[in-house]
């Protein structure tokens, strides 16, 4: 295991997400226990299929999770998707950090281009 994986905070954001968009390979439909280590007592089951319930999800892995966790339960395409409505959620220096590392920054310009259409 890397040093990075076992101290993910002295490393910053950048050492708690995969190499690439492709790493993600969570699933896109069904219900998701997380870890302990994300969840609070009472809020450890999250449908994928549910809009809303899985982009608060997807907050909680990026926020708080560890490499692994981001690879086993976020899907990429999922993400591409959602995250125009994720990244103001996220704390500025991680929502670049995700955006440079899985080329996320044009889904987030093309979102906010009025009638979807994108900016350069």
């Amino acid at each position: 295991m890397p040093l990075a994986d076992l101290l993910p905070g002295r490393f910053g954001p950048a050492s708690r997400l995969p190499g690439r968009i492709d790493e993600l390979r969570g699933p896109a439909s069904g219900v998701v226990m997380l870890p302990r280590h994300l969840s609070w007592p009472g809020m450890r089951e999250f449908d994928v299929s549910d809009d809303r319930t899985r982009r608060g999800m997807y907050g909680i892995v990026l926020s708080h999770g560890k490499r692994n966790d981001v690879a086993r339960f976020l899907n990429a395409a999922l993400l591409r998707q959602d995250w125009p409505l994720i990244r103001p959620s996220l704390e500025p220096r991680l929502r670049r950090r995700c955006e440079r590392r899985f080329a996320l920054g044009a889904a987030a310009r093309a979102s906010a281009a009025p009638d979807g259409a994108a900016v350069r």
